[in-house]
């Protein structure tokens, strides 16, 4: 009976430990606390690239909306989030990569480069500004008109996803 006791004793007390403990699971990567953030805003993104390709601002400001909205329970409001991002697309390049022996490159590397700035009204000490980049190369040969959208559709991604893990994953 004594031995019963000793193991119900303990059982009460793993019980007690554990009840203050809070596990959470999150399949989205986000670490928000809700409870103190519910919104966040997000400025368009103009494009001050030299090389401007007229869909990308707003593909880009989309993108970036989607994927906080689908994402996380936070709600897009027009300005004054909890969260707030906002910044500029500034660079949208390409260079010639891997010169072939008569002098011409056989591959063109596209780079996509947002600045951003992150403001985080329940906690300060995460504000941020940083640069974000992501490239693609594609062969030269190819129509960069033909390839273009998906190239930036690729790009975009990467970046949103760079984004929203040091805004939100908290990796």
């Amino acid at each position: 009976m004594e031995g019963h006791l000793k193991y119900a004793g303990l059982f009460c007390f793993l019980t007690l430990c554990l009840a203050g403990c809070k596990i959470s699971y999150s399949f989205s990567g986000a670490s928000v606390d809700y409870t103190v953030t519910k919104t966040i805003s997000i400025s368009d993104f103009p494009n001050q690239a030299p090389l401007v390709y007229p869909p990308l601002s707003q593909n880009f400001t989309e993108s970036l909306k989607d994927n906080y909205t689908r994402r996380t329970k936070l709600q897009l409001v027009p300005s004054n989030g909890d969260l707030d991002i906002e910044g500029e697309i500034t660079g949208y390049d390409m260079a010639p990569m891997a010169i072939r022996e008569d002098n011409y490159s056989s591959m063109t590397k596209l780079t996509m480069t947002v600045r951003i700035r992150f403001a985080n009204r329940a906690d300060t000490e995460k504000d941020f500004e940083q640069s974000f980049s992501a490239y693609r190369e594609f062969d030269s040969n190819r129509m960069f008109q033909d390839i273009q959208d998906e190239l930036n559709e690729e790009l975009v991604k990467e970046i949103v996803d760079q984004i929203y893990n040091s805004t939100v994953a908290d990796w």
